[in-house]
């Protein structure tokens, strides 16, 4: 099997779409699956998700490492075929404790997964980066879409159905991965020479001071997914006592990704009217206030309106942060960032269901959403106040 001489986005794009959706069968089901018919506690559940993404953060983290320092290659493969193996297993294996430790497995591949995906992503040729991003972030919301959808309908028929249509979807992601990621990194390189060197002429200056702003950008993706995975975790729970349907939950992350297929490429089109760090920090504030709502919502419709607000804040900032940490960053150093970024995500998702438990045993779900709403409020502040003493050093 021959090296591309190209990153193909297509290519990049379809891996996305094969993972989302194969992942979109297991978190919705994760926390029900565990609670509701393993006969566990939910501070069990939280602590199998938090065992779960540390293992995502590990793989982000090996991911990125190997994508820099050994072969890229052999390094999507590899996470493609630990998680297709492990989704295998769940078919015959998903009694407790086994599932968690399988689920686990598939985590870590998915970690792997993720930053190659974005890595590839920051190595195209031909497209800007925003555009690319935001692209495979369609991809993976319509994976969303595909998958929150199939786990309504086949969860109640079946958890052994779910785990075979989830393999099918992770083979094809080792499929595309085996046949279309082999790509000569060097070529790549010496063909975005002159860009290379235009963003290694800016990270000479002020450098420090980047990496400063990456990571107060990484703090607040933490935040965001740690709100996220309350979607995710909590809410299956919190929804269903309430007398709501599974399938109904598994359409509210339907309608999510719906909303972002359409609205996505609208949002493309603010790029030549609207700065990238503007409309990143105007979307946090709006997923911030999607919360607001949820202290005060005792009804589907306003859950459902929770979401809607929360999806139209993901489509303005979350796409938006793997782009704006490229144009800060070089291609060398495009595994370790872009690894970076993509812990954030596990790390947020790691904190979320425990917190959450933890909260409301402690308290309640409205103490829960608005000490939600006020991290999320210090994060956003702190970015802002940074990057105007930044401009202010500059002029």
């Amino acid at each position: 099997m021959g090296q591309r001489t190209a990153v193909k986005l297509k290519w990049v794009v379809v891996a996305c779409f094969m993972n989302s959706t194969g992942a979109s069968f297991l978190w919705p089901l994760t926390t029900m699956y565990v609670h509701n018919y393993l006969h566990q506690t939910l501070t069990t559940a939280g602590v199998v998700t938090l065992i779960m993404s540390a293992a995502m953060i590990f793989g982000n983290y090996l991911g990125g490492h190997l994508f820099d320092h050994w072969r890229p290659y052999l390094t999507a493969v590899i996470g493609a075929g630990i998680a297709v193996a492990a989704v295998v297993l769940l078919i015959v294996f998903h009694g407790w404790p086994i599932f968690g430790v399988l689920m686990s497995l598939v985590s870590f591949g998915d970690g792997i997964n993720m930053t190659i995906t974005n890595a590839y992503g920051s190595a195209v040729t031909g497209h800007g980066q925003r555009y690319v991003f935001n692209i495979i972030y369609i991809a993976y919301n319509l994976g969303i879409v595909i998958g929150t959808l199939l786990v309504g309908v086949l969860f109640p028929i079946g958890i052994v159905i779910t785990f075979v249509v989830t393999s099918i979807f992770y083979l094809a992601l080792l499929l595309v991965t085996l046949f279309t990621f082999n790509v000569n990194f060097t070529k790549v390189e010496k063909r975005a020479q002159s860009k290379t060197k235009e963003r290694n002429k800016v990270s000479s200056t002020g450098h420090h001071q980047r990496i400063i702003l990456i990571r107060l950008i990484c703090l607040n993706l933490i935040v965001a997914y740690l709100a996220y995975s309350l979607w995710e975790s909590i809410m299956s729970v919190h929804i269903t006592n309430m007398g709501i349907p599974f399938f109904v939950y598994s359409l509210l992350w339907t309608i999510n990704g719906l909303l972002i297929v359409c609205g996505q490429p609208l949002v493309n089109m603010l790029s030549p009217y609207v700065r990238l760090s503007t409309q990143i920090i105007v979307g946090l504030i709006i997923f911030a206030s999607s919360f607001v709502i949820l202290i005060f919502s005792h009804s589907l419709a306003g859950f459902t309106i929770s979401m809607i607000i929360l999806t139209i804040g993901d489509m303005l900032s979350l796409p938006g942060a793997p782009a704006w940490v490229a144009t800060m960053t070089t291609l060398d150093e495009a595994g370790h960032y872009q690894g970076l970024v993509s812990m954030t995500s596990s790390i947020g998702r790691a904190i979320g269901p425990l917190y959450g438990g933890f909260a409301i045993d402690e308290w309640n779900y409205r103490f829960l959403f608005t000490s939600c709403v006020a991290m999320m409020a210090v994060s956003i502040v702190a970015v802002v106040i940074y990057m105007r003493w930044m401009q202010r050093r500059q002029n």
